[in-house]
């Protein structure tokens, strides 16, 4: 890889370009679930006021999904940011590959499959809704399909429950649907197909980035060793647990284990294989280490079975997480850290531990580790283990200290964050809290727009997906839906919403003007930041936002 050409007409700002990533935050329709335009935004105001603004894609085909019917969230849209192009996705090529047959084909599928007994037992493990960011029951369904016509006697689902990425308390619709095709399976020969395990996507398995390593143990030891409170259905353990807990939504019910004459259904033996179905990397690369790294010391595993393990795909390439997988990643190059580096520039990386590897691992192009450890500095502000809705202002405060550090001393010379407050928040379902974080955020931005004005920088606001934008559920003409009571139904996740993009240059050297763009997404931001660096953007990248 070379180094950027400088721009004939521009060499740079004084200052750094900070680019601010507003997790969760996009453009709603102002309706009474909008909680950014509910929320007091004075810099954000100002901002649109001063600076060149624009509307970004943030979803469907523009961040690499199926269909601009999927919403995007923070992996896709931080892979676009970085990389300044549009790969297809996980969720995309899982698809295709199970669609095709190709999945089936492949030597992994083999192994895990021709190797079972009438004795052994085939688990599949993953998050059990059609919310297309971590899983999609339609690739479930076609693993068991495919199980069956292998005539494979024995299978066991383990069924994180969602609430997050679809409807807050829509655990039994997925579950019924479920039960449906495993009974259906069961009547049609010599087949014991069943759920054996469950529980709130927060509650177990599905942690990251280290935060909470407590929470794969609870899902290791309901899965693996089959350790929980026992019901006799999916249905009776998500029942009773929302009757002990009113108000409870699905990504915090607590875990349950499917008994029968008394014994757990489905614990985890040797000779069993295991596939974990989940296609997007965070959630899913520690409880992969917990089954691949036999010298993993997060936690006692007890005694560990001798099972074939493999992911729908690979998580972590650099790190090979998990070492076998069923759908090769998407091959993302050429990253804009990456040319960054190679021209001398001096980068930060900050959030907090909750979008830490938003801003890195998923930025870099689902690359571990830094491309110059000379230029390159990494911060991480560890989250609070508490829920976000008590909290809403999370580690703001603390990540805008680092940034002002870097301003202040002219550490470096782009800069990028993430706030996760609209997101994170966002997910709670509380209104309240989340129109605190967005104003929250909008604080924090305050005291970022001095110091790049001080310094003559230039400082680009934006986000990679909707979420605080849109708390209740909508039709398809844009109407509130309503519960059987007649209330507006809540929402916790991400939306299809645009996103906004507030360019200042705070120096007006640079002469920026927006370009005529049609349809811009969020991987023109790269391109962007390049521009504003004084460098001229790769070909092949999404075209810059602006001129000079």
């Amino acid at each position: 890889m070379q180094a950027l050409k400088r721009l004939e007409s521009f060499s740079g700002p004084n200052g750094p370009v900070v680019l601010c990533i507003m997790d969760g935050v996009g453009i709603g329709k102002g309706d009474p679930g909008d909680m950014v335009a509910k929320a007091s935004t004075p810099t954000l105001d100002w901002l649109k006021d001063n600076s060149l603004y624009t509307t970004l894609k943030a979803h469907g085909r523009a961040v690499g999904m199926p269909s601009d019917g999927d919403m995007g969230n923070s992996e896709v849209g931080h892979n676009a940011i970085g990389s300044g192009r549009v790969f297809d996705q996980g969720a995309l090529l899982v698809k295709n590959a199970v669609e095709s047959g190709a999945v089936f084909d492949g030597d992994v599928w083999k192994n895990l499959t021709a190797s079972l007994t009438a004795d052994n037992t085939l688990h599949f493990l993953g998050l059990l809704s059609d919310g297309n960011v971590h899983s999609h029951i339609d690739i479930l369904f076609a693993l068991i399909r495919q199980a069956q016509k292998q005539g494979i006697q024995k299978v066991r689902i383990h069924a994180l429950l969602d609430g997050r990425d679809v409807g807050p308390t829509s655990a039994l619709e997925y579950i019924a649907a479920l039960e449906s095709l495993l009974a259906e399976i069961n009547n049609s020969g010599d087949f014991d197909y069943c759920i054996a395990s469950g529980g709130g996507r927060l509650y177990i398995t599905m942690d990251r980035y280290d935060a909470d390593w407590p929470m794969v143990q609870r899902g290791w030891d309901t899965h693996v060793h089959g350790n929980g409170r026992k019901f006799t259905t999916a249905t009776q353990a998500i029942e009773t647990l929302r009757a002990e807990n009113p108000g409870v939504i699905d990504q915090d019910l607590k875990e349950f284990v499917i008994q029968r004459d008394g014994q757990p259904v489905g614990p985890m033996t040797d000779g069993d294989s295991v596939i974990l179905f989940n296609f997007r990397g965070d959630r899913a690369i520690e409880i992969s280490k917990a089954f691949d790294d036999p010298n993993l010391d997060k936690f006692d595993r007890g005694n560990i079975p001798a099972v074939k393990f493999a992911g729908i795909m690979q998580y972590d390439a650099e790190l090979q997480i998990p070492k076998s997988y069923l759908v090769s990643p998407p091959a993302i190059d050429d990253v804009m850290g990456e040319y960054l580096a190679h021209s001398g520039v001096r980068q930060l990386a900050v959030s907090e531990t909750q979008k830490y590897g938003h801003v890195t691992y998923f930025f870099n192009g689902n690359r571990s580790g830094k491309f110059d450890d000379g230029l390159e500095t990494y911060v991480e502000i560890t989250s609070d283990l508490v829920p976000f809705e008590q909290r809403p202002w999370m580690k703001g405060a603390e990540i805008t200290e680092v940034i002002l550090d870097s301003i202040q001393n002219k550490k470096h010379d782009f800069i990028r964050a993430n706030y996760p407050n609209g997101d994170m928040v966002g997910h709670t379902g509380n209104l309240l809290a989340v129109e605190i974080s967005v104003e929250a955020v909008d604080l924090c931005l305050a005291r970022l727009v001095k110091a790049v004005k001080a310094a003559g920088g230039i400082l680009i606001v934006t986000a990679d997906h909707g979420n605080a934008d849109e708390m209740f559920e909508v039709d398809k003409q844009g109407n509130l839906k309503q519960d059987s009571s007649g209330n507006p139904k809540p929402k916790t996740s991400h939306t299809l919403n645009p996103v906004p993009c507030y360019i200042w240059d705070a120096s007006g050297a640079a002469g920026l003007k927006l370009a005529a763009l049609d349809d811009a997404g969020i991987s023109s931001l790269a391109a962007t930041a390049i521009t504003c660096l004084g460098f001229e953007p790769p070909t092949d990248y999404d075209p810059s936002l602006v001129t000079t």
